[in-house]
Parts: C-alpha cells; sequence; structure tokens
C-alpha cells in the first residue's frame, strides 16, 4: 500500500510539473484560446445622434455626485481643486468569447469597467472634472488575433469613444483645459483621437496633456501623428506620457506581437526599436528612479473596488532596449498580473499619487502658460 501512495505521489508530481511546463511554454497559445472570440463579427450601428447626452452612457461625469467611481480617493488623500476637465477612456472589461464587441448592458464587464475607473480614473480626480464614457468595447480577446474580425472591433468601439469625446466637448465651457487619459484599449483609442481630433489643430493648445498608459507607442511611427511631442520635462505641458509596466525577469513577448500586428498611426509597419516610455517617478522620458522617489502606490483591493496607499514600494526604469517600464522583482498587488510579469492592470496603481502630482503640475503649467 505504501509503494501504491508513493507511485501515486510520484505520477501527480509529474502531472504538476509537466503542466507548469506546458504553461510556461504554451501560456500565450493557451491565452489565445482561452480569449479570442469563436462567434461572427456583428456589423453595429453607431451611437445615435446626442446618445452621449444619457446619463446611461457615462460610467463617470461631473453631476453624478459621491456615487461616481472617479470620485473615490484612499484614505488620507483629499480630492484637489484643479481646473481642467479630464477625459478618461477605461481599459478592456469584456473577457468574454460570446462577441467581438461587449454588449452595453454585460453585467461583468460593467462591474469591471467602474472598478477601473475607481482605481485608475480616480488618479485624475485632483481636477475639476472627469469623464469616462461606457463603449462597446473591443473584447479583450481581439488583440490576441490577426483575425480581421480583431482590427473590425477595435474600429467599432473607436467610434463610439468619438461620439462620448465630441459630446464631453460640447459640454464644457470652451476655455476649459482638457487632460485626455485612458488605459489598455482606452490608450489605443486616445492615440487614434489625438491623431483625428488634437494633431494640427486649434484644440491642441487647450491640452495640457495626454496619458495613453499601457499601450506600446512607436515614437517613430505612432507620435508624429498624435501631434504632441514626448513629455520629456516633468512641468512640461501640451505633451504626451506613457509607460507599460512590467516585473523583471520580463517576458513582453505577447503584448509586443500584439503592437506589432497593427500599423502604427502613420500607417507604417513597426519595427523593433524601443517605444516611448515616460518614467512615472520622475515626469521625463526615460531613466531610472528608486522606489523612495514613489510617492505612493495604490494597493488595491482583491476586487479591485478599493485599496490603500503605500508609499516607497516600486522602482522604476525605462529599458533602453524596449522601452518597457521595469519595476524589478514582482510586487505582491494581487491575482491579475498577465503571463510574462505583466503588471499591465496595475500600470497607474504602481504610480497612483506620482501620476495625480504629475497631472496637477502639468495643468499649472499650462495655466501659467495661457496667461
Amino acid at each position: 500500500m505504501a509503494r501504491k501512495f508513493l507511485y501515486l505521489i510520484a505520477v501527480l508530481a509529474v502531472i504538476v510539473i509537466a503542466a507548469m511546463f506546458a504553461l510556461r511554454i504554451w501560456s500565450n497559445e493557451l491565452t489565445r484560446f482561452a480569449f479570442v472570440p469563436r462567434a461572427a463579427f456583428e456589423r453595429l450601428d453607431p451611437p445615435a445622434a446626442g446618445a452621449y447626452l444619457s446619463r446611461d452612457m457615462w460610467i463617470s461625469r461631473p453631476d453624478f455626485g459621491t456615487g461616481d467611481p472617479a470620485q473615490w480617493a484612499p484614505a488620507g488623500v483629499r480630492r484637489g481643486e484643479g481646473r481642467a476637465a479630464v477625459f478618461f477612456v477605461h481599459p478592456t472589461s469584456y473577457l468574454a468569447r460570446e462577441h467581438w464587441n461587449g454588449p452595453l448592458d454585460d453585467t461583468d464587464a460593467r462591474r469591471r469597467a467602474g472598478y477601473f475607473v475607481q482605481g485608475m480614473a480616480s488618479a485624475f480626480n485632483g481636477q475639476a472634472q472627469v469623464w469616462a464614457p461606457r463603449y462597446r468595447q473591443a473584447a479583450f480577446g481581439a488583440f490576441l488575433t490577426d483575425k480581421p474580425e480583431g482590427q473590425q472591433a477595435l474600429d467599432t468601439a473607436y467610434v463610439d469613444v468619438l461620439r462620448a469625446f465630441d459630446a464631453f466637448l460640447a459640454a464644457i465651457p470652451a476655455d476649459t483645459p482638457i487632460v485626455l487619459a485612458g488605459h489598455s484599449q482606452g490608450a489605443l483609442h486616445l492615440m487614434q483621437l489625438l491623431k483625428d481630433r488634437v494633431a494640427g489643430k486649434p484644440l491642441a493648445r487647450r491640452i495640457v496633456a495626454a496619458y495613453p498608459i499601457g499601450w506600446p507607442i512607436s515614437i517613430q511611427h505612432d507620435l508624429p501623428a498624435m501631434g504632441l511631442p514626448a513629455c520629456a520635462a516633468p512641468d512640461q505641458q501640451g505633451c504626451i506620457v506613457s509607460w507599460s509596466s512590467f516585473a523583471e525577469p520580463a517576458d513582453p513577448t505577447l503584448v509586443l506581437e500584439a503592437y506589432r500586428a497593427r500599423p502604427a498611426l502613420d500607417g507604417k509597419a513597426k519595427g523593433t526599436e524601443p517605444v516611448l516610455c515616460t518614467n512615472p517617478l520622475t515626469g521625463r522620458t526615460g531613466g531610472s528612479a528608486p522606489a523612495s522617489a514613489n510617492l505612493g502606490t495604490l494597493h488595491p483591493a482583491d476586487e479591485l473596488d478599493g485599496g490603500e496607499i503605500i508609499r516607497q514600494a516600486v522602482p522604476a526604469r525605462c529599458d533602453e532596449a524596449t522601452g518597457l517600464l521595469m519595476i524589478g522583482s514582482p510586487p505582491d498587488l494581487g491575482p491579475f498580473v498577465l503571463p510574462g510579469n505583466n503588471y499591465h492592470v496595475y500600470d497607474i496603481p504602481l504610480f497612483w499619487t506620482n501620476l495625480r502630482e504629475d497631472v496637477a503640475r502639468r495643468v499649472r503649467a499650462w495655466s501659467a502658460a495661457a496667461r
């Protein structure tokens, strides 16, 4: 009996080791299998005229009051009184495979989007207004395939974001400074929006800064089309801040494959050059900073529905080879770390307080320049 038990333990150990080996070798393939939609692409009509006049089409906007997730703040943090209006595009919260574009009434996607806005857009609530639209986002699996349906889903989602942005512009005073922000899919849409609505247009003068975080930006092929330069200094205004976070050892294969699979904003193929990296601890392009420069990481609650600020928890270094942001050894922030030590979900919480200060500093610089 004892020998049989030992054989059983040995067999189970081999199975576990084999499973771990398979997950390590084929984790990218398994991720694609789990999330890429199997359904046919459904062509969706654009939002009806005036759709974004409805409160139901927004997760956050200034008239929502105390129930607005973007107005949440961790203990000890006071909401500021900055003068800017913030337009924030939330990351992908639709993880199912039933549709290429998430339905607006999907319960799970709405719940996750609310948590994302609370944990991410709240970093911007030191300003007068925060607007965060609902939109028929591309499914998570749309980023993991080269099928044409993936790009079609993103195009559909972008139309919603564009309509929401036009409604946002119409609702705020014409002299209000604007902060644009988005994460992941939201950052990707924000990049296109900068090209279509900001680059070379009078609106560019009102842009304090744009924060397309969590999606790689080609310095050669994306940045020039966006109409604003990279933020080279912490008090620069009218510029772009971006980073994508990985702990070490990092394996960014899945992210870089998705990034390079789609043409850049100038229509050209992206190369292997380093992507844009703003160090969130310094507000400058490139470089490194120790954990002591981190004013506060938002350590999320288990369900991302709250959290606490922890000072000096994480360093930041822009990797010269890739342009990705390295944060050292993997911090324990929760269960949502993606394959390859990808801290994508935590891009903003990792540097929540520094980002908040960065926005305030650039708004002050914009106000001084506008006098």
